[in-house]
């Protein structure tokens, strides 16, 4: 089992939303981050006053999956995210981590069936 956590454009979510359903993978958690990386940031004019506006809004979604659908997932992320066909800076990142257990709690069912 893996905890695929993506940090995606919010332009992009409903792409990505289309690419994992495609995949078969209906579960996902979303929400809504600020952050920043290569792009450091923007700069806008306010009340005549130019800002810097450091953090970026960005969308973070997490996907508990097992192992067979790990590289599936990964593969609609890219495709749903990716802006235009070579990407752009700022299209985000996937992380990949181990998941020791999960649990449902309604049944209490344990490990992948909980998934």
């Amino acid at each position: 089992m893996k905890l695929i956590i993506a940090i995606i454009q919010p332009s992009r979510l409903e792409a990505v939303k289309a690419a994992l359903t495609e995949v078969e993978v209906f579960r996902l958690t979303v929400m809504d981050c600020q952050g920043f990386g290569r792009q450091k940031g923007q700069t806008e004019l306010y009340r005549g006053h130019e800002i810097a506006i450091n953090l970026l809004r960005k969308v973070q979604l997490q996907i508990a999956v097992n192992d067979e659908f790990v590289e599936p997932t990964i593969n609609a992320i890219i495709r749903g995210g990716r802006t235009g066909e070579k990407g752009a800076i700022g299209d985000g990142k996937i992380f990949v981590l181990p998941m020791d257990d999960c649990i449902r709690i309604r049944t209490g069912e344990r490990g992948s069936e909980a998934i």
